[in-house]
């Protein structure tokens, strides 16, 4: 049968196929748009399979905070090239994953890929996506925060991005600077309570041999291994690292210097680059 133009264009819009793409499932399912769509969602399980052995080490990361600032998530879409990464329709689906994300606040990876975007689940569309891209592609991460006041940053590229959230509103300027500070500067916890105990018996065990291995005598690794934690904690906890912007005080001193009695509450940072 003959497929007229505007129904090409109709599936293309529906699937985000290419228009030959669409115009070959319209020709074999005779028309009919359900079948057109369960056809290109085959080919996707086809090429995914075929593909599931591949690396997807490119891909965007980004981040975005809801309209009130209370709610945020980063999300990682990831591919087989930077080409691809940098398309916009792929960067547009990232984008409509993270905004259901935010949207929903699921509970975990798993769960976002089961919520919808129309009819489909997020799954099911990254699997499309194998198909009319021709590369593998998988969401691969998925972190969601909320707090009185969150901001949210995405490095030029979209291979890193973080978010930052307080306990009380801090202004524009200073949750752009403090998210700017966790993607630059790679804090593993907000101050040194949160930072992990597994974290904290490893360093002090590097720190013990080192010293060891420096010739330090034994009753006095402990005391050289603590003092060095302590520098690890200055320089790994958000609070404490020295200000990107400005040297001379803390993080800490900084938001105190700006928003008074604020807290950081929430951090997330992820990279592609790592």
């Amino acid at each position: 049968m003959a497929i007229k133009a505007a129904d090409v264009a109709k599936l293309r819009k529906m699937t985000g196929a290419g228009m030959m793409d669409c115009k070959k499932a319209l020709e074999e399912a005779n028309g009919d748009f359900d079948g057109a769509v369960k056809i290109i969602r085959e080919r996707g399980q086809e090429v995914a399979k075929k593909r599931s052995d591949r690396e997807a080490s490119e891909g965007v990361v980004l981040a975005k905070v809801s309209d009130d600032k209370k709610k945020g998530a980063i999300v990682v879409l990831n591919c087989e090239t930077d080409f691809v990464a940098k398309n916009d329709d792929f960067v547009k689906f990232a984008s409509e994953i993270l905004d259901k994300a935010i949207e929903e606040a699921p509970a975990d990876l798993e769960a976002l890929k089961a919520q919808k975007i129309g009819d489909t689940t997020i799954g099911e569309k990254v699997t499309e996506q194998v198909g009319i891209i021709g590369e593998k592609i998988e969401l691969s991460y998925y972190a969601f925060a909320q707090a009185e006041d969150l901001t949210a940053y995405i490095h030029p590229g979209n291979k890193l991005a973080s978010l930052v959230g307080f306990d009380k509103s801090v202004g524009e300027e200073v949750g752009k600077d403090v998210a700017m500070q966790v993607a630059a500067m790679a804090p593993v916890a907000i101050d040194k309570d949160g930072v992990k105990q597994e974290v904290i018996d490893q360093e002090l065990e590097i720190y013990k041999e080192k010293s060891r291995q420096e010739g330090k005598p034994e009753e006095m690794l402990d005391k050289i291994a603590q003092g060095r934690l302590n520098k690890f904690f200055k320089e790994n906890t958000l609070i404490n690292q020295e200000f990107v912007k400005e040297g001379k005080k803390s993080v800490g001193d900084y938001v105190k210097e700006q928003a008074g009695d604020a807290k950081i509450v929430a951090m997330e940072r992820y990279t592609l680059n790592a």
